[in-house]
Parts: C-alpha cells; structure tokens; sequence
C-alpha cells in the first residue's frame, strides 16, 4: 500500500519540499504525492509542472496529483501544511475529508502556534511540530526559487511513534535535508526568534535586511527585539541557547543584501499579513507572563494603526 503525501500550500515552502518529494517518487510505487492548492496554481501546474529553481539547480516536477478540490484526494497518510498562518484555519477545515485519525499532520508555518490550532480541528491526530529553515519565494504562478538558506526541515514530536523513523527516510531519500529532532521546540523557537524579530522589524522599516546592518540606529532596534523576545521565551520555560543571539545575529548578516521577509512583501502589495502570528503572539505572551516588551509593543502599534486603515 502506497504512502500517501499531500501538501497543502504550494508556495516558497511548499513548492520548494513538495518539488523535492514529487521530483523522487513521480511514479513510485510505495510513494504518492499529492498537490493540494488554489485553482489558478492547479491549472498551471497540470499543464505546465512546477518550475523549481535552487542555487545549484532548477528542473521541472510533477506530482503524482494536483488539485484544489478535496473530494478528489482521498484520505492521507501524511499532510504537510504551509500556507500562510492567516489561512490557517480556513485551509484545514476545506479539506478535512482527507484527514482521518491515522493522518500524520506536519504544519510548517512560522510562528509556534500552529500545532496547537491544529490540535483544537484534529485532537485525535498525531500532529507534529515542525519548522523549515529556507528563504524561498513565488517567483511567479508554478515557478519556486529558493533564494537562500539551506533548505532545512526539522520536525518532531513529544509522542513517540515509529511511523515518523519512516516518514524522516522518505524525506532523506527525496533529497530533503531532514532533522527528526526529540527537543524540537528549542529548533522551532528558535526559528520563531529569528522570523519574527526579522519580519517585524523589516516590515515596521520597510527595508531589506542589509539595510538594517548598514544602519546601527536600526541595528539596535534588532537587538532590541532579539532580547525581548528572549526575555518571553525564558519567561515561558522555553530553553534556548545562550548564544542564540549572537548566533542569530550572525544568520541575518549572512543573508543576500537585497533580502526581504514575506510579511514585508505581502505588506508592499498590500495584502494579508501574517503580524498577528509574528508581532502579536509575542506580544500577547509577553503581557501574560509579565514580562517588558516595548520594542515589539511600539511595532505591533504600527501595525494595528495600518489594519485600521486598510
């Protein structure tokens, strides 16, 4: 019996690791897998594949099928979830005909919030948390480009289940390059310190990260945020590094001068923005655990004032 793999979310992140999965298993006879996404991307998609572009690399894949109308999957083994966390809800809930209790789920969206909404949908399931360390991007309709990073994907669980040593080898097999952490939550804040501090800053000043780095004023707003959001993770029992900073720091550096964030982008092109799971959950926590935040609080204020406009 073949393993059934959908991916709901054929974006950066979706299109960059379901490209992998589908480029390895078209015509498997254990593996299949499953596109799941808008109408517009499906048809361009059927015709045409998905165009992927790496550093090293760019090919065309087809996935076994592709498709924006649940009645038409079947039930799942796995779902791998990466649309944006404002659709979060809304995505799970068009397509839970191809979820049953035995359905692995593995969101990968930024924030840490996501396993937990999940969980409220699907309190029976297997649901994973999980994060991805990768700067992909839409480059148009069906075409992925993987701009920077290294592609990583680390995904664990408090539960032990021996489903998940077979789902890492079909991830390593596909050429992901795939983690099963035990201590995942210290992997997914620490990816959620890194997004967040970055997206909100960059988005509050409307700048790629080089500027940031070429700006002390603005460089020291982002320490500023690293050290807050810190502050609410040791206050929440989360154990990071203490190195994390700097390490972090020196991630940012790394990047593409030109880099920008995704919710910077969807604030350029004036759509949806993902602030309530970047800004305002550290906020709201914060507030809850007691802790000062008034760097983020100053930002997320910004961001409300631009809800209330639009």
């Amino acid at each position: 019996m073949k393993t059934r793999i959908g991916i709901l979310g054929i974006g950066g992140v979706g299109g960059y690791f379901g490209g992998l999965l589908a480029s390895k298993y078209i015509g498997s006879e254990s593996v299949e897998i499953i596109f799941i996404t808008r109408p517009e991307t499906e048809k361009v998609i059927k015709e045409k594949g998905l165009k992927l572009i790496t550093p090293e690399t760019e090919q065309i894949v087809f996935p076994d099928l592709v498709t924006s109308n649940a009645n038409s999957i079947g039930i799942l083994d796995v779902l791998i979830i990466t649309v944006k966390s404002y659709d979060l809800e809304e995505s799970i809930t068009n397509y839970s005909a191809v979820i049953n209790n035995d359905t692995i789920i593995l969101p990968l969206l930024n924030g840490v919030d996501a396993k937990g909404k999940v969980e409220g949908f699907f309190p029976n399931n297997l649901v994973l948390d999980g994060c991805v360390f990768i700067i992909s991007k839409i480059v148009e309709r069906g075409v992925v480009k993987r701009v920077a990073g290294e592609g990583v994907l680390y995904f664990g669980s408090e539960t032990e289940d021996k489903r998940l040593s077979k789902l890492h080898q079909l991830f390593l097999v596909a050429g992901i390059n795939a983690k099963y952490a035990p201590n995942i939550l210290e992997f997914v804040w620490g990816k959620y310190l890194f997004i967040s501090s970055l997206a909100s800053l960059t988005s509050y000043l409307e700048c790629t990260t080089g500027q940031i780095f070429e700006n002390k004023k603005y460089e020291n707003l982002l320490i500023q945020l690293l050290n807050e959001f810190k502050s609410v993770a040791d206050a929440n029992s989360i154990m990071l590094s203490e190195s994390i900073i700097e390490d972090t720091v020196l991630k940012m550096e790394s990047l593409p001068y030109e880099t920008t964030t995704s919710m910077q982008r969807d604030y350029q092109q004036n759509k949806k923005t993902k602030y309530k799971s970047l800004t305002k959950y550290i906020v709201d926590l914060g507030t809850q655990l007691e802790v000062k935040i008034p760097t983020f609080e100053l930002i997320l204020a910004e961001f409300e004032r631009r809800a209330r406009l639009n």
